[in-house]
């Protein structure tokens, strides 16, 4: 029998916190029951089991990364969208490093539960709005939404496993690769025979 009170939500929250302090591959039904002070049997009258759990902090995660990006990036275009955008990116992955990983994560999610999730679509719209700012069309769009994907992604994930020995700081480095981004993303190459 569930706790009295005890919502879904509530245990996607107690799971993503978990995530965010013992990472998000070491979370399990036992660590979250007893986080929320109930038995495991418990939480399966809320989730199916720990897949569909990871599942529901990824769709909470997407949801609280686009909300700060897009109060992020509000009415900025241009490299100051670009910055904006980014830095969010990587605020969030530094606050929420459990979370952050289902956002990155191939996790089977529950279709009717994806359908209403709002986060990963206004996330994409988010992207492709900040880069046809710079005049990009498609295919180039998806080209430019990958490389930040894969640079945001890298840098942080690099920087989080503490990749980044050398002096000089990752914070500088992050300034300039975003200046380069600016640039490449201003004198994109055209396309040569792509469809």
């Amino acid at each position: 029998m569930a706790r009295a009170g005890l919502t879904a939500e509530q245990v996607t929250i107690a799971g993503a916190e978990l995530a965010d302090q013992v990472g998000l591959d070491r979370v399990t039904m036992s660590q979250v029951a007893r986080q929320l002070g109930v038995k495991d049997a418990s939480l399966y009258s809320h989730v199916r089991g720990l897949e569909d759990l990871r599942g529901r902090i990824a769709l909470l995660a997407a949801d609280e990364k686009t909300i700060r990006i897009a109060e992020a990036t509000a009415g900025l275009a241009g490299k100051d969208a670009l910055v904006a955008f980014a830095n969010a990116w990587r605020e969030y992955a530094h606050r929420h490093p459990g979370r952050y990983t289902a956002t990155q994560t191939p996790i089977e999610i529950d279709p009717e539960l994806a359908a209403k999730a709002l986060g990963p679509r206004r996330a994409v719209e988010l992207t492709y709005g900040m880069l046809r700012g710079y005049g990009l069309a498609e295919p180039d769009l998806t080209d430019a939404v990958r490389l930040l994907r894969s640079t945001f992604h890298g840098f942080v994930a690099l920087e989080a496993a503490g990749g980044f020995a050398h002096r000089r700081s990752p914070q500088q480095s992050w300034v300039r690769a975003l200046d380069a981004l600016h640039t490449l993303l201003e004198h994109w190459p055209p396309s040569v025979g792509d469809s």
